[in-house]
């Protein structure tokens, strides 16, 4: 059996060569594995380095690039009975990443898995605590809900051919993808141990703009959603709180406070422009996508 990983590129020389050699040191117990590049238009090092390795690449015009086309593009060019995703600037944190993610598929306890992602060095705080919400120490094989993420996953190629990821969609493929497969009585598995580095260097406008954009595509997921200025206030205050919480345990308020503020803004901020027009959702679903908490968890586990 044969995993295709799909890196989508663009300017990706920063992390790139490091997320190739670890790549291509997995273990491969279970599986093997070919990697597949698809460029949009790289300026940089990035296709330099990654005809360093053996990577088969292939391309798509930046004009016509978006989240969802990309990795079709990349799915029907890759040879693999698993199709296999992880972002340009993540990084496995083991040598049993691929064959850790892959498993839920091979033994058929799910068509479509994800893995756990954790902040590095350069990581906000803020989002140090996004990503202990969003992906616990705990597995879920199979869980309960659509949630899914594409920057470290993996799908039965089956499974993606059912529906393929929606084309139009300004970010959020991966949950509008899961959301038709379980309808249609598909699993979806989270795997703790298949667990990577995602590193996000962005400056405050790209936070905001990046939440904006998945906001918007969640219109499209979940129509009923309306995020209101009401609720921006709340859940900024509720979010600036529970990181300042955390802060002050780990003994580094002070110099996080700053950072927490502005993140938690930006998050918000490009949250409420994103979902202000839609329609009234209910306060348990609001609860699992923007408290800071994970008091939902159950909801959509």
């Amino acid at each position: 059996m044969l995993a295709s990983i799909v890196i989508r590129t663009y300017n990706e020389e920063k992390y790139l060569d490091q997320l190739l050699t670890l790549l291509f040191s997995q273990k491969c117990e279970l599986i093997d594995m070919e990697v597949v590049i698809v460029d949009s238009g790289s300026t940089d090092a990035t296709l330099t380095i990654a005809k360093k390795y053996p990577c088969r690449i292939t391309y798509i015009k930046k004009s016509e690039f978006t989240y969802g086309r990309s990795l079709n593009v990349g799915c029907k060019f890759a040879k693999g009975d698993f199709l296999v995703f992880i972002s340009g600037h993540c990084l496995p944190v083991n040598s049993s990443w691929l064959d850790e993610l892959v498993k839920p598929l091979i033994e058929n306890k799910a068509s479509y898995s994800y893995g756990r992602q954790e902040g590095k060095d350069t990581t906000k705080f803020s989002e140090y605590q996004h990503f202990d919400k969003y992906f616990p120490t705990y597995d879920k094989i199979p869980q309960k809900g659509y949630f899914c993420n594409n920057a470290n996953s993996a799908i039965k190629r089956e499974a993606w051919e059912v529906f393929k990821f929606n084309e139009q969609l300004t970010g959020l493929e991966d949950m509008y993808l899961a959301k038709q497969l379980k309808e249609a009585a598909y699993d979806i598995a989270y795997v703790s141990r298949a667990s990577v580095y995602h590193i996000h260097d962005e400056n405050w406008k790209q936070v905001r703009n990046r939440y904006e954009r998945e906001a918007y595509a969640l219109r499209h997921i979940m129509p009923e959603l309306h995020f209101t200025k009401k609720d921006f206030l709340r859940y900024f205050m509720a979010s600036v709180l529970s990181d300042s919480s955390i802060a002050i345990k780990e003994k580094v308020f002070w110099s996080k406070l700053p950072e927490v503020v502005m993140f938690r803004l930006m998050h918000y901020l490009g949250t409420y422009k994103g979902n202000h027009e839609t329609r009234k959702l209910s306060s348990k679903m609001k609860h699992h996508y923007f408290y800071p908490k994970d008091i939902e968890k159950d909801y959509y586990e």
